[in-house]
């Protein structure tokens, strides 16, 4: 079940709210950086479900969508919009270590532990933000898509413990992406643990292609 953490006396659908500023120059809705701060204060790395829903559903998305002037696509236009954002993620990605698959109109970013994180830890390796940058940036071109943040483990350890790596190894990226300016009312952010290899955890490289942060992103039809 897709499960959403309470926070106690925050809000932060307001808080994000508060992060909001303007561009001067293309009068677009802009991150504040010192806002997110606080963001990342009050959630404190543990932030699941849908980021600013309220009513914690995938319609509930679509309506934020909708209401933040985020427009459907349909028809050949999905196609065409999804074949231009891979191009430029691939480019953006090459040489990176983040693989860039397509399924069907879907893309899907897989981002291994081992270029993302240090062993057993949920922080983003200061190396790769630089790589989340380009993600982001991309992303923030391509407003017409919803972005799946999922974390994945290995079966090595205890299923809890995995289970809940994962899931801050993506609220760490969400976090991330939401202070290079991603919209949060686009993100759904949860983790698997090791429910959902790619690979055998018979050997050491099938391990390592399962630990991994994936970011699946769909084209919005409204």
């Amino acid at each position: 079940m897709r499960g959403k953490l309470i926070l106690v006396g925050v809000s932060v659908a307001a808080l994000l709210g508060a992060c909001t500023t303007t561009d001067p120059y293309s009068s677009m809705p802009g991150r504040n950086n010192t806002g997110t701060g606080v963001i990342a204060g009050a959630i404190g790395g543990a932030v699941l479900g849908y980021l600013t829903n309220t009513s914690n559903s995938e319609q509930g998305r679509k309506n934020a969508l909708i209401g933040a002037g985020i427009g459907a696509l349909g028809g050949a236009a999905v196609g065409q919009y999804m074949d231009r954002q891979q191009r430029e993620l691939e480019a953006e990605l090459s040489g990176t270590g983040v693989g860039v698959a397509r399924q069907g109109d879907n893309l899907v970013l897989r981002m291994p532990s081992d270029v993302t994180f240090a062993t057993a830890q949920s922080t983003i390796d200061n190396r790769f933000y630089a790589t989340l940058d380009d993600v982001a940036a991309v992303l923030n071109r391509y407003d017409q898509s919803t972005v799946d943040i999922i974390g994945h483990a290995d079966s090595d350890g205890a299923d809890d413990f995995n289970l809940n790596l994962s899931r801050q190894r993506a609220s760490s990226v969400a976090q991330y992406m939401v202070s290079r300016n991603l919209l949060a009312d686009r993100i759904y952010v949860d983790g698997k643990g090791e429910s959902a290899p790619v690979a055998s955890n018979g050997t050491a490289d099938g391990k390592a292609q399962n630990r991994r942060v994936e970011i699946l992103i769909r084209p919005f039809r409204g």
